[in-house]
């Protein structure tokens, strides 16, 4: 088929600069674990048992086996280098909230034998270390339906040999709540969600590709920081995700010993705070941390969309309750 020329326009081709512009580009976090583990050559991979099911489910899609570990209070796995014998032993380490420096993550990669895949889907900005692969999810930051970056220096594998992905059907709920509320576009966010449970991976489509080149990466940055300050100060909450201020947090984590009633209460109000992640409620056994935490830290939103009053407001219902 001939090129189309002339005609109606299109979405605007942007121009900037991608934050990432030199690692390789495919459609989502889940997926791109699942390129890792065959590129990398993993039998078996140690993820953590606090992390999103999604992650798991596609780790066991590609036939690797998966074992579940638990995490410490400092967020450092309960695991030994002799836990992990095998070459083709890896450990899938998350970077809750940007809390893992750099020279934490070198430590544990020295530790393991340099058999770690780092998750950076709540740590955008914190860029990849020489030697030790890692993963970003995109629309964990900005408003995007997909898209995920992968570091991965001893890859055996090429991803410009799988397909390209194709998003333009993903984007009615984020261009929706951009002129309505979020309720009314939430079903279909539901919908788009639910058919990444089997998404292959893919390349990063051309128009998730375009629109992370039009983002001003360092006004949100500086504006995720801003508003988490402002957090800071009107709610401090001393937890394992508060002790290290990244430089573009995912979220405030703020610890509630009734967390489950306070995120209803604050619905009630049009403030959306998250579950990580519901299906823990159910299957850790009461007094582990993991449950714990998944019940009762509030990922309270810092993103760019917001600034002081909107902080104002989510401190002000907090402290009403």
């Amino acid at each position: 088929m001939a090129k189309e020329i002339g005609g109606y326009l299109e979405l605007e081709h942007f121009t900037g600069e991608e934050y990432y512009p030199d690692l390789l580009r495919l459609n989502l976090g889940r997926t791109a674990l699942m390129w890792m583990i065959r590129a990398l050559g993993c039998r078996r991979i140690f993820i953590p048992r606090y992390i999103c099911e999604s992650v798991i489910y596609g780790a066991r899609r590609t036939g690797c086996e998966v074992v579940l570990y638990a995490i410490d209070e400092t967020l450092r796995p309960l695991l030994s280098p002799e836990d992990l014998p095998g070459e083709n032993d890896w450990l899938y380490v998350t970077n809750y909230y940007g809390q893992l420096s750099d020279e934490d993550i070198r430590e544990l990669h020295r530790a393991f034998s340099g058999r770690i895949i780092v998750d950076h889907a709540q740590s955008f900005y914190q860029k990849p270390i020489d030697g030790i692969p890692c993963l970003y999810t995109c629309r964990k930051f900005f408003g995007l339906s997909d898209g995920a970056y992968v570091y991965a220096p001893s890859a055996a594998e090429d991803p410009d040999a799988l397909p390209l992905d194709r998003s333009a059907d993903r984007f009615a709920h984020i261009l929706g709540r951009l002129e309505d509320t979020a309720r009314e576009h939430y079903s279909e966010m539901l919908e788009v969600n639910h058919t990444f449970d089997d998404a292959p991976p893919a390349r990063m489509s051309r128009l998730t590709e375009n629109l992370l080149r039009g983002i001003d990466y360092e006004f949100v940055r500086r504006r995720r920081l801003e508003n988490y300050t402002a957090l800071q100060q009107l709610l401090p909450s001393d937890n394992a995700f508060t002790r290290r201020t990244p430089s573009a947090p995912f979220a405030y984590p703020y610890y509630h010993s009734d967390g489950i009633r306070l995120r209803k209460a604050l619905a009630a109000k049009s403030i959306f705070v998250p579950t990580n992640w519901t299906y823990l409620l159910e299957s850790l056994p009461e007094g582990s941390l993991e449950r714990d935490w998944s019940a009762n830290i509030l990922p309270l939103p810092v993103d760019q969309r917001y600034g002081p009053e909107e902080m104002q407001i989510i401190a002000d219902a907090i402290r009403n309750y």
